[in-house]
This record gives structure tokens, sequence and C-alpha cells, in this order.
């Protein structure tokens, strides 16, 4: 960190980098942001080395040329429920390992100097080697939130052996019987979800939920065999396209659920539209798929998909159909050039108008589609 001595806006003050970018540097995992925690400083102090102050609820301020996040050391006290029922306790008073002692997991309470000395008072080094995600104290149960970011840590370090310390896991079940996590707030909730799809293994999350009882919480739908239907769906999403992956993850998620179950989910978790759109626009290709694919169906499909006015939703989909059923893309890929490449236009020329101009582009679209399928 010879950048961070030689930043003269530094010099005097008492920095640490901490949490994820310490975490997976040990891990050898890309370090893509950096945090730090200052301890011994004031806000004014802060501000008049030039940082920017961020933090409502306790000071956290922006370096003005790295924008990289600076936090003054500080305790929290449960004063409330979810995840912002907490007083916030931040002064120059505050120690390292006191700041250290308020996060969640080992892993993640590992702090470094500039200097590159590591403070380390709860032993992640050790549950790193270990590949273990163990909590700190019983104040991991405190926030709900918590629940969430243990099983998403799990889908992201899966892969490299890690597993939930049977105490932790413990610790979160008896959070979710609480009732606790019914006052997270639906968004936060979505946040942690959609990255836990983004990580290499995201069974791992939606299977971490279901062993300490939270998935039924937020996801009922997904309890049960649905569960394993929906993973295995997911399974076959979609890796390339103008989409996210997380998206599609979740769409294909879903996917076998009914119209009332996945409608009932989105509002519960407050989706954004495009998400939740896609959702249904990727169960109505799995319903195309499971029956014959006739000329009916196919035309069905495309007007569902609004595809005369958006085109770029049936594109999206026929990137679906080329991952569940490569043999119908092509198809299908036919059949909707063909019902594109009725004009309107010609059928006006032909004297048609209003209600019967509309009859009659669908019943040209149909034979196209027909024909193309033949």
């Amino acid at each position: 960190m010879k950048e961070t001595l030689s930043d003269p806006r530094l010099a005097g003050l008492n920095v640490y980098r901490v949490g994820g970018a310490v975490r997976d540097a040990l891990l050898g995992w890309p370090v893509y942001d950096n945090d730090w925690v200052v301890v011994g400083a004031t806000p004014e102090a802060m501000r008049k080395r030039g940082f920017k102050s961020v933090g409502r609820d306790f000071p956290v301020f922006l370096h003005p040329e790295t924008a990289e996040e600076y936090a003054l050391a500080r305790t929290e006290r449960k004063s409330g429920h979810g995840y912002s029922g907490f007083e916030v306790h931040a002064s120059p008073d505050v120690t390292l390992e006191e700041d250290l002692l308020r996060r969640d997991l080992s892993i993640n309470a590992i702090a470094e100097s500039t200097e590159g000395d590591v403070t380390d008072p709860f032993n992640g080094q050790r549950d790193i080697e270990q590949r273990v995600l163990r909590h700190i104290s019983e104040a991991f149960g405190e926030d709900p939130l918590r629940v969430l970011r243990a099983a998403r840590f799990l889908a992201r370090y899966a892969s490299l052996g890690f597993s939930i310390a049977p105490e932790t896991l413990t610790l979160m079940r008896q959070v979710s019987q609480s009732g606790e996590l019914e006052h997270l707030a639906a968004e936060r909730v979505w946040v942690e979800t959609e990255k836990a799809l983004g990580e290499p293994s995201p069974e791992v999350y939606f299977n971490t939920l279901e062993r300490c009882d939270a998935l039924k919480v937020w996801w009922p739908e997904l309890v049960g065999e649905m569960l394993a239907k929906g993973l295995a769906a997911m399974d076959q999403a979609p890796e390339s396209g103008k989409l996210a992956l997380p998206h599609w993850r979740y769409a294909q998620l879903v996917s076998p659920l009914s119209t009332d179950q996945r409608d009932a989910l989105a509002t519960r978790l407050k989706l954004p539209n495009a998400v939740a759109q896609l959702a249904r626009h990727t169960a109505l290709t799995h319903g195309l798929l499971a029956n014959v694919v006739d000329g009916s169906g196919v035309l069905h499909w495309l007007e569902r998909l609004d595809g005369w006015r958006k085109p770029e939703q049936v594109e999206e989909q026929l990137g679906l159909v080329n991952v569940l059923a490569p043999e119908q893309k092509k198809r299908l890929g036919l059949a909707w050039r063909a019902a594109r490449e009725v004009n309107p236009q010609t059928l006006m020329a032909e004297g048609y108008q209003g209600a019967a101009l509309g009859e009659a582009l669908r019943e040209r679209r149909g034979q196209a589609v027909a024909a193309a399928l033949t």
C-alpha cells in the first residue's frame, strides 16, 4: 500500500484497510474495492483534509481523489428491529478491535495497516486456512441481514471448500425462527439475493437459507421440492446476451412456479419491473416448449412477448430457447422472421382498415408462422 503511505491527506492518521479487500487478498481472490477505517480521528479532522462526508447514520467519508470510503471507527448497539435498528457510536476513543468486533464473520474482521501489519483479533486468518465461515460474537444475531450475507459468502466461496461453522448455522436458524427476518426491507433482501445470484455457486445461497429456515420467510413459494426444480432450471440460465446473468438466473429459478406464485414473490421482494417481466417472459417460453410447438402456440408466444413493438424481447427469449431446446431455435427463429415480414402497409393497400386490418394482420402473421414451422 505504498500509494497510501505517500498520500499527504492520510499523514498522521491511523488508517487500516479492512473487510473484503483484506479477506480476498488473503484468499488470492480479485480485489476490486478498498474499505478503510480511521481510528482516533474526528469528522472535523476528516473534512479539513478534504474528505467528503456521505454517512447519515455514522461518519463515512469519501477520498476526494480515489472516492474510496474511509469510516471512523465505531461501535453499534441494538435498539430496534431489522437491519437499521442500531445506535451507532463513533468517536476518537473507539479502538480498532472494538470496530472489528461489530463485524459479522471472522474472515471479515481482519485489518491491515498502511505498513502492512495485520490485526486479527478473532482468528480470521485461521478460519480462512480452515475454510470456515464463523460468526464473531452473539451480536451476529442482532442483524438479520447477516443471515443472508453469510449464505451469500458461502455461495461465493463454496468452490474453495468453505462451509459454515455448525454454531453459526445454529445461530442463523435462531434468527430465522425469531421473526427478525420479517423486519428486513424488501429492497435489502433483493440486493443480497441479486448479489448471490451473481456468485459462482448461487444454488448454495438458496440451499443454505433453506437449511437455516430462512427460505420460508421471504421465499415460501420455493420451499420443498419446488426449490430443487427451480435450482435445476437456474443451472440452464443463458450466460450471453445483453441481460444480466443474475436476472436470467432468477427468471429460471422461478420458472416452475405458477403465475400467482411468481407474482406473489415479485410483490413481496418488490422486484424491479425489468426482472419481474423477464420472469414472466421466461415462463412463457417454458410453456411454449412444454407443448407441441405449432403455429397457434408460436403466434401466441410472440404476441405475449409484445414482439411487434419490442422485438428485442423475442430475441432475448430465443437466446433462452437456444439453451433449453437448441433443436427448436432455428424453427422459432424462422417463424419469428416470417411473422415480422408481414407488412401492414400491404394489407392497407388491399383495402383493409380499422378492426379488419388488425384481424387480417394477425391472420397473415399466423399463416407466415405456420408456413415457416413446416
